[in-house]
């Protein structure tokens, strides 16, 4: 069993963690445990969860439906009502089996919960497993605005088992594989290049490249846990990549994008800036383009699309005194945080840098 140290907490890999797992939960002598899922989870991931979990600790499971509609105050509520019923007390602690929904979800729970019991994630999806395993984060959204209510609230262990990824279907796996490819983006040259052609990658060295991406991500959170300064960095293609994804959610008529998917598209936009404002290199752009290009499907923006996603930019909480603030990339592998970015350079981005040989 491999570990990283994360603060206060460590990620356990592979499946001797759920004996870890066991172990922490019986020394704990919880009263009761509350395992939170979804309903697909609760299917496919629960009865192999619960077969390689050596615990006499009684629980009970709460299930909800999925997907990030589902990720609200409303929510949060039913799930309290439900632990409430079930008779979960201080002495308790929530297991969260699932994706970033429920990771985030379950952890904001535990940390409001008689002001704050534990909590233990077994994230099932790529994208939580090299995202949501680290850095404390928890929260849901308001409407459509993503994580607008939250804490920072460390978990006790987080638990990460290849294993489950083979529940998932292809267009989940690519939305992990995105926040892969940010964190060679932003830090390391090396992994980017070696994970830039999905094709040419062995997926049987999955969980090596899951375990890189948690080290990247755990080395920033460890120098900035509360998002001051350098972890902003975790956020390249996210501040407009977050808001095309509320855009999608909040509009009927629009096809729901995955995170990494909205992701994927934040960061061709994000690398455009980077280039036009005089960071990054153009043929380092062309690279990163081509190669999400190849992966990603980029939609087509009217400009009335695009004068709504600027209108979500306003929610992103790295903003200050309503300035738009962006990560840019100054190079592969490393990149800027604060970048002050006008409208109208966002809205060139996306006249002129989605679109199959344009520069």
């Amino acid at each position: 069993m491999e570990i990283i140290q994360a603060q206060g907490y460590d990620v356990a890999f592979g499946n001797e963690a759920h004996q870890y797992l066991g172990e922490l939960l019986n020394q704990q002598q919880y009263s009761k445990l509350i395992i939170l899922t979804d309903t697909n989870c609760n299917e496919l991931c629960m009865p192999y969860f619960l077969a390689n979990l050596p615990t006499t600790v009684p629980f009970e499971i709460i299930e909800i439906e999925p997907g990030e509609e589902h990720k609200n105050l409303q929510t949060v509520e039913s799930v309290i009502q439900a632990m409430l019923e079930l008779g979960a007390d201080r002495k308790s602690a929530i297991l969260t089996v699932g994706g970033g929904v429920i990771t985030d979800l379950g952890g904001f729970v535990a940390s409001v919960y008689m002001r704050g019991i534990d909590c233990y994630n077994t994230p099932t999806t790529l994208l939580s497993m090299v995202d949501a395993s680290v850095g404390g984060k928890t929260g849901v959204d308001l409407g459509s605005v993503k994580n607008c209510v939250g804490t920072f609230s460390m978990p006790k262990l987080v638990i990460v088992d290849v294993a489950y990824l083979d529940t998932l279907e292809a267009a989940q796996l690519k939305s992990g594989y995105a926040e892969m490819l940010k964190h060679g983006l932003i830090c390391d040259k090396d992994y980017y290049m070696h994970l830039r052609d999905i094709r040419a990658i062995d997926f049987a060295d999955l969980e090596t490249f899951i375990m890189h991406s948690v080290a990247i991500k755990n080395a920033v959170v460890s120098q900035d846990p509360k998002e001051g300064g350098l972890r902003k960095i975790l956020n390249f293609g996210h501040t407009i990549g977050h808001a095309i994804e509320s855009y999608h959610l909040s509009e009927s008529e629009k096809e729901t994008l995955l995170h990494g998917e909205a992701i994927a598209i934040g960061m061709v936009l994000e690398a455009y800036l980077s280039m036009i404002t005089g960071r990054l290199s153009q043929e380092s752009f062309e690279l990163i383009k081509t190669d999400l290009m190849s992966v990603y499907t980029m939609p087509e923006f009217t400009d009335k699309d695009i004068e709504n996603i600027l209108e979500w930019l306003k929610f992103d909480k790295k903003n200050e005194a309503g300035e738009i603030k962006c990560v840019f990339l100054e190079e592969i592998g490393g990149a800027s945080f604060d970048n002050l970015i006008d409208k109208n350079l966002i809205f060139r981005a996306f006249r002129e840098s989605l679109k199959e040989g344009v520069k």
